[in-house]
């Protein structure tokens, strides 16, 4: 009888070949050799938490390297590396709790995580690794703010954000459930805070224009397009009755400025408190601070129940001189448009639910075929009544003055003569807008990049001499912000004093940090050249590389991290300092594991551990709350996730990755 095979024990096989592969650097990746074909590919890096990698993780991973692995049999010159988007909030939230730098978890956390990246015998070119957090990194994140400021693209707003005054925090709008913190269910407050924005909308139409060149999911291509929001209407300016002022909406429907019967202002709009009457000043500041208590989200997505209240005072309709009155309501945002809309509540849904709601006219001058009223189940008769609202096709009608005529034409004909009318009268042009708005580019926490920005005695702002890079994070003993809401920086009282080394002129160091998404728009180019500093990358080692072949990470990404680095991109190819104008040949999704999460009656995710199941039903360990099951996303802020490391050890990482 032949000898029984030995049981095959992967710990030992796998770890002998990860060693080797380590020692010979298997996996290098040879800058400019032009003797074989190149392929760059590239995995979204990950954030290094404190739990480690979960499954979720390597399901991308997996899949790009079998490509890497394949193309280097085939003879290719392979680049495929890993780093570490590693400044963030949750390193930050456990310095505040425990005084610990986030830097020393920061580092301690992307041990866990390479170690469960070499275990799985991934084939990385480790000598290119790059970690966000590191001086010689932001550096060079830190010089292309500075790029970007010299275009004219970096300008201060001041910008509402959500202030938690228990917690001592800016919140993101995610982090709020109806007013209150996800986290400890504290009052949470709108005020406005000094913001650094990028002028991402000056790329809009660049950005759009790059859309169609890429070999990307088409749901993701449509979810960039949607959200650049390209649209061609009109400018329009209102008179108001008894005021010098005037308003001026964009609107896409010129066509329709017949049928507008009332104007809504955002609350926040300037003009809301110069133009709202004596006897109705009270009931509209009420209405202003409540909706200063909720998010953007909760205010249009999530806003299903109307809201508003008549500030007093009438905008005069120029095509028809009839007074409309104006009212404010929450779902009108300053940031989109003009922060000011003419309703034509007859042919727009939420116009007419508002109308309805609130009593005020609707006139339709829009009418549609029989045909279509049936297809759509309507009766024509109503539609003409102003009793149910058509948002299709038709024919204008009612909408004539002594000057224009639209009675007749089809709604694209219509637009035309009104646009043109307006121009010609001087109160209204056609106007081409995008839903994107500027990128809000500053966070009032410790643990991001400074701003090589300084605020001058004259009032000036000054950026810092190249040569004065980086700024490096200050050493603090609290990483909270000041009691009256200055970010954690404001602390830093040696740090922020500053004298120009050649005018000695002073001033004091900006205190905002960069967004988390700084670091990650442009980490695909410091790969190409990451020990360089003289230079963010060799201008000849990125004409070899760039544009990367293959980029797989999540959906979930597509228009934040996408767009943002794709503007940053942009720029830089306009500068001359990159030669592709797209960052990205092709783009995968690697889908997402599920996992089970719960959550509570305000619709927040409650963590799996503390979770108690009775019977069938699930119970808050702390609160007693019975909660809600679901499925969602695996996470390990909810605790649902499956570590790695125990499925390696006890089956081995090649199965793991088969499965």
């Amino acid at each position: 009888m032949a000898e029984r095979t030995k049981q095959y024990d992967p710990a030992a096989i796998e770890a002998k070949w990860q060693d080797y592969w380590k020692r010979n650097k298997t996996f290098k990746a040879v800058d400019c050799d032009y003797t074989r074909e190149k392929l760059y590919v590239l995995d979204m890096f990950p954030y290094p938490s404190g739990s480690g990698l979960h499954v979720g993780h390597p399901e991308g991973y997996t899949a790009s390297d079998i490509w890497c692995r394949y193309k280097r049999m085939k003879g290719y010159n392979v680049l495929h590396t890993m780093g570490w988007d590693a400044f963030g909030l949750p390193a930050e939230k456990y310095a505040v709790k425990t005084g610990t730098h986030p830097a020393v978890t920061t580092a301690k956390n992307v041990e866990v995580f390479r170690r469960q990246l070499e275990a799985f015998g991934f084939s990385f070119d480790w000598d290119r690794e790059i970690n966000t957090t590191d001086p010689a990194y932001y550096k060079w994140t830190q010089w292309i703010f500075s790029q970007l400021y010299k275009q004219g693209l970096a300008y201060q707003s001041e910008q509402p954000v959500n202030w938690c005054p228990e917690l001592g925090t800016v919140l993101a709008n995610e982090e709020v459930i109806n007013g209150r913190s996800e986290v400890g269910n504290y009052p949470v407050v709108r005020k406005p805070v000094r913001q650094w924005v990028l002028k991402i909308t000056e790329y809009a139409e660049k950005l759009l224009e790059g859309i169609d060149e890429l070999d990307w999911p088409e749901g993701t291509k449509e979810m960039q397009r949607n959200w650049i929001g390209k649209s061609t209407g009109a400018d329009v300016d209102f008179a108001v009755a008894g005021h010098d002022e005037r308003i001026r909406v964009y609107t896409t429907r010129p066509d329709t400025l017949f049928g507008a019967t009332y104007m809504v202002l955002a609350p926040e709009h300037p003009l809301v408190a110069k133009l709202t009457s004596p006897e109705r000043r009270a009931a509209v500041a009420a209405y202003v601070e409540a909706s200063h208590q909720k998010s953007d989200l909760d205010r249009t997505e999530l806003n299903k129940d109307k809201s508003g209240e008549f500030i007093g005072a009438y905008a005069i309709n120029p095509v028809n001189g009839k007074q409309i009155p104006i009212w404010i309501s929450d779902y009108v945002l300053m940031s989109y448009g003009t922060g000011a809309i003419m309703a034509v509540p007859a042919h727009d849904t939420r116009d007419f639910e508002f109308a309805s709601k609130f009593g005020l006219p609707i006139v339709c001058i829009l009418k549609p075929t029989e045909a279509d009223c049936a297809a759509a189940g309507v009766a024509l008769a109503e539609v003409v009544a102003g009793r149910a609202c058509w948002t299709g096709d038709g024919t204008l009608f009612q909408s004539a003055n002594d000057e224009v005529s639209l009675d007749g034409l089809a709604v694209d004909d219509a637009k035309k003569r009104i646009s043109a009318w307006l121009e010609k009268k001087g109160i209204g042009k056609e106007t081409v807008n995008y839903r994107l708005r500027d990128w809000l580019f500053s966070r009032q926490r410790y643990w991001g990049e400074p701003f090589p920005l300084v605020h001058m005695a004259d009032g000036s702002v000054k950026l810092v001499d190249e040569s004065e890079l980086p700024v490096l994070l200050p050493e603090l003993a609290d990483y909270k912000p000041t009691p009256d809401g200055e970010p954690p920086l404001a602390r830093a009282t040696e740090w922020l004093n500053y004298r120009d080394p050649v005018t000695g002129q002073t001033g004091k160091r900006e205190t905002n940090t960069m967004p988390q998404w700084a670091g990650s728009c442009w980490y695909y180019l410091r790969y190409i050249d990451p020990h360089n500093d003289q230079k963010p990358w060799d201008s000849e080692k990125e004409k070899y590389w760039m544009p990367v072949d293959l980029y797989i990470g999540g959906a979930e990404h597509a228009v934040l991290h996408l767009l943002y680095s794709r503007f940053w991109h942009r720029v830089l190819y306009d500068l001359g300092y990159v030669s592709h104008p797209e960052p990205w040949k092709r783009l995968i999704h690697q889908g997402m594991i599920l996992g089970i999460s719960y959550k509570d009656g305000r619709g927040a995710l409650v963590a799996n551990d503390l979770v108690d199941n009775r019977d069938g039903k699930y119970f808050h360990k702390e609160t007693g709350e019975e909660l809600t099951m679901l499925p969602a996303k695996m996470s390990k802020s909810l605790k649902n996730v499956v570590n790695p490391d125990d499925i390696i050890k006890r089956y081995g990482a090649d199965s793991f990755r088969l499965y």
